[in-house]
């Protein structure tokens, strides 16, 4: 039964992932549902995580959305942070990952629901960049990515438009570059610790790609409010799942 929920489950976090970020909310609990213990679903999720990233990078890039110099600039400490991320992770008892994901859970709802409209507003004019946080802002993003997948997109979205200086459409292209670097960095970690279990990696990954098609050509075809709606609407249908019991 919780097989045949792969396709749905695996489009739906592409979706989500591509847009915002919180895909991981569900796929790391199915994995976990479908028996693999929490260090092994957490590693698992990375595989769809990278080929989802990689369709929505390419996709992103045919049509001219994507700042190359940008995304140089910010890979390294976004990358870095990864690797650490992941090296901690593998070595986390499985009891204390769980508590730690439901407790950075919280911590991203908390971010996300102060003043919404403060952390992923449409600018109408562009911002000044900040270079002096970039470095320890994606960088501790990075870590927290490679530690756990769940909800880093929204934190990479809210550093690009308020450390950054991007509007929200360019902001989602480039948050998918440094999340496919820095997953694809620690899925790595995971594959040499063998905490990836490859089958169901794969088949989520294909429906994973697809979800993240559909989301690209969305967006750039609705542009930046819809972008900030589906956020919100993310973020509270993830609040939705946290507070009714959803474990992982």
């Amino acid at each position: 039964m919780l097989l045949a929920a792969v396709p749905v489950v695996g489009f739906a976090a592409g979706f989500v992932n591509t847009l915002a970020g919180s895909g991981s909310l569900i796929t790391v609990p199915m994995l976990i549902l479908l028996g693999l213990p929490a260090n092994v679903a957490n590693g698992t999720n990375r595989v769809g995580v990278t080929v989802q990233g990689v369709v929505a990078v390419a996709t992103f890039r045919r049509h001219g959305m994507l700042d190359v110099l940008g995304a140089w600039r910010l890979l390294v400490p976004a990358v870095l942070g990864g690797v650490l991320g992941a090296r901690l992770a593998v070595d986390v008892d499985e009891a204390v990952l769980r508590s730690v994901v439901g407790s950075l859970m919280i911590a991203l709802l908390i971010v996300m629901f102060v003043q919404p409209e403060r952390w992923l507003a449409d600018a109408s004019a562009p911002r000044r960049a900040r270079p002096w946080l970039e470095l320890p802002v994606f960088f501790a993003i990075g870590v927290y990515g490679g530690f756990i997948q769940i909800g880093v997109g929204i934190f990479l979205m809210a550093a690009l438009v308020l450390c950054s200086g991007y509007d929200l459409v360019t902001a989602n292209a480039l948050k998918n570059v440094l999340a496919l670097a820095f997953t694809a960095a620690a899925l790595i970690v995971f594959v040499v610790h063998d905490q990836v279990q490859w089958a169901l990696g794969l088949a989520i990954a294909v429906f994973q790609g697809a979800g993240a098609w559909f989301a690209v050509r969305l967006a750039l075809r609705r542009g930046a409010a819809f972008v900030r709606w589906a956020i919100i609407a993310i973020v509270s249908l993830s609040a939705i799942a946290l507070f009714a019991g959803l474990r992982v």
